[in-house]
């Protein structure tokens, strides 16, 4: 396996390359400074895997993560400062399969990265799922509402896939950071909503009044089927 580490800050690709050293030796690293490089490593070099930040000296990481996204859809995981939840909406958006702020713990860091790997590879094994009006098909991460296709993210994909499977059951917070990452980490209720939030941007009428992911105060979510307020 191959990770790619576009970062300008020696330190933290220091930081990073110790981690996985310590903790996922068999990975093999390459490292830039700049996000056109970077850009051009992905298309020479296809890695597994992109840990991306967000301030680099040549243009945005954002930019990268458009320009990434034309040709290839390997996981690209953000390692920034930038916690805004307008940044953090803005990079999943953008295509991004995980959003961590530094500082970060080593454990937690590497734990989230294998999830998101693990990601990648359910859909095979996923059957088509409905509920109502709604229809997933894992396979190609799409969403169908009412005959409107609705193209998702990954992790988006096994979010709502779990959602629909369990339908009409609140599923907590554990639960879904369970499925979704493989640990309840510190944050995760937070990424949880974030990720919620998209869905109901792409989903729901009126995503501040949402209808089909609903949220059970103190608990978690659940889907109810759309047409049943």
């Amino acid at each position: 396996m191959k990770a790619l580490i576009i970062e300008d800050d020696k330190r933290m690709v220091s930081i990073i390359e110790i981690a996985f050293r310590m903790r996922w030796p068999e990975v093999k690293l390459v490292s830039t400074n700049l996000g056109e490089r970077g850009i051009e490593i992905v298309e020479e070099e296809s890695p597994d895997i992109v840990i991306l930040d967000l301030g680099l000296p040549d243009i945005s990481g954002f930019e990268v993560i458009k320009s990434i996204r034309l040709f290839s859809s390997v996981p690209v995981i953000i390692l920034t400062v930038m916690g805004d939840e307008s940044d953090i909406v803005m990079g999943l958006e953008l295509g991004a399969d995980e959003y961590i702020i530094k500082p970060f713990r080593q454990s937690e860091f590497l734990a989230r990265l294998k999830a998101v790997m693990r990601r990648i590879k359910p859909a095979d094994s996923m059957a088509p799922v409905n509920y109502g009006c709604l229809r997933f098909k894992p396979s190609n991460n799409k969403l169908t509402y009412d005959n409107i296709k609705i193209n998702l993210t990954r992790t988006e994909a096994l979010l709502i896939y779990n959602l629909m499977k369990g339908a009409g059951k609140v599923l907590s917070h554990s639960q879904l950071s369970e499925i979704m990452w493989g640990d309840d980490y510190p944050g995760a209720t937070e990424s949880l909503r974030v990720h919620i939030h998209r869905l109901r941007e792409k989903i729901e009428k009126d995503p501040a009044r949402p209808k089909i992911i609903r949220t059970k105060i103190g608990m978690g979510y659940y889907i109810a089927e759309p047409g049943i307020g």
